[in-house]
């Protein structure tokens, strides 16, 4: 059970790059990184192209005006003349700029901690991938819903035989907050997600479902994505190329298959994410509306509902407990146990601790490289008129 007490000797010394008062992400980052007050310290940032209202939002969070800097480039140069500069930079900016932020941040001697999706290419994944083991840092991916509890219950569930063969795969995530192109012009977190320029080749491909995609990887980390069949559509037309809808078939190794829904159009829609594994005699079934249950559904049997911090559960789902049952967990606790995760993976690694990191469960580089993969094999289909695609 988490308690708060410190899992690593001192908290890292932390930075931003974005993430600022209009970011819809910056708060969901410090709420995860800050929570236990054990994992990092926030010392340093650029939060804003507009050097300005970087200092007054530093200064709102009681920060050193002198230490928010108008750009990623100073940040990082004049952090590293300080014997208590930064160890760790969290790149929250929009995804064009991943890539640059994150080659930099290594070169500077730095973890990393990036918003999803990652980059653009996959071979701009695996360029990284290489430089972090060359600098011996970490970069990990901010899939902030992946560290509710009952996740890990349902993958220690799969893991025992509890479904029998995994056999289907349904994905969901939906909202309806693009139902018109408002946001679109005026939101400053929105603007940018509808510019194919700034975004990749996706919207809610790329935005949402990499996402539910991630999480289908932790729960079920033995099956591996064999091909993807894509079929996307801009309801609002000004978005086009880009989609706020799609619906995509997967073909997995091994004959399981499965379904992606994808949406920021399904009017009054607020339950967001909804994950079902189908196995050869039960299923499992969780939403984000409810985190704290899970569905258990045995063939010819009724239904079970399992409920977060009780003694019964898998102590990998008990290992992410905070609170006990009967008093709610969010996604500020899902985003903190990511956080904490990342804490004990770069304390690791700057111990040369091999085998606590390979034991932690957390989006590291090789989830944000599956995550562009995902994006690429989808808009690649749904481009050549909805073809199965190689993954």
């Amino acid at each position: 059970m988490i308690n708060g007490e410190k899992k690593i000797a001192r908290p890292f010394r932390w930075g931003i790059v974005g993430g600022g008062r209009t970011s819809q992400v910056g708060y969901k980052h410090r709420l995860g990184a800050l929570m236990d007050n054990t994992n990092f310290e926030l010392v340093a940032a650029a939060f804003d192209i507009d050097p300005e209202r970087c200092v007054d939002f530093g200064r709102e969070l009681n920060m050193d005006p002198a230490r928010c800097y108008p750009d990623y480039k100073t940040l990082f140069a004049e952090e590293a003349k300080r014997e208590d500069g930064i160890e760790v930079v969290d790149v929250a900016t929009p995804n064009f700029q991943h890539y640059e932020v994150t080659k930099a941040a290594l070169e500077a001697g730095l973890h990393v901690i990036c918003e999803k999706p990652l980059f653009f290419e996959r071979e701009q994944g695996e360029e990284i991938k290489k430089l972090a083991e060359e600098k011996g840092k970490i970069v990990a991916v901010t899939y902030g819903f992946s560290g509710f509890p009952m996740l890990k219950q349902m993958r220690a569930m799969i893991r025992d035989g509890a479904i029998g063969k995994v056999n289907m795969v349904e994905l969901r995530y939906t909202h309806g907050f693009g139902c018109d192109a408002t946001a679109d012009v005026k939101a400053e977190g929105q603007k940018w997600r509808v510019d194919p320029k700034k975004v990749g080749r996706g919207f809610v491909l790329g935005d949402l479902s990499t996402h539910t995609f991630y999480m289908s990887e932790l729960i079920c980390p033995e099956l591996k994505l064999d091909e993807v069949l894509c079929f996307r559509q801009a309801f609002v037309g000004s978005r086009y190329p880009l989609e706020d809808n799609a619906y995509v078939l997967m073909k997995y190794e091994g004959g399981a298959v499965g379904r992606m829904w994808t949406s920021a159009v399904n009017a009054g829609d607020m339950t967001s994410q909804h994950i079902r594994i189908v196995g050869s005699k039960a299923s499992l079934e969780w939403n984000d509306s409810t985190a704290d249950r899970l569905i258990f559904e045995e063939q010819g049997k009724p239904q079970q509902v399992l409920t977060r911090g009780m003694d019964y559960l898998d102590d990998l789902a008990k290992e992410d407990e905070r609170l006990g049952a009967l008093h709610f967990e969010g996604l500020p606790e899902s985003w903190a146990n990511l956080y904490t995760r990342f804490a004990i993976v770069m304390d690791a690694k700057n111990r040369g601790d091999e085998e606590t990191i390979k034991n932690t469960i957390y989006p590291d580089i090789d989830a944000g490289i599956d995550g562009i993969r995902w994006i690429n094999a989808c808009a690649e289909s749904a481009d050549k008129g909805s073809v199965w695609t190689k993954f």
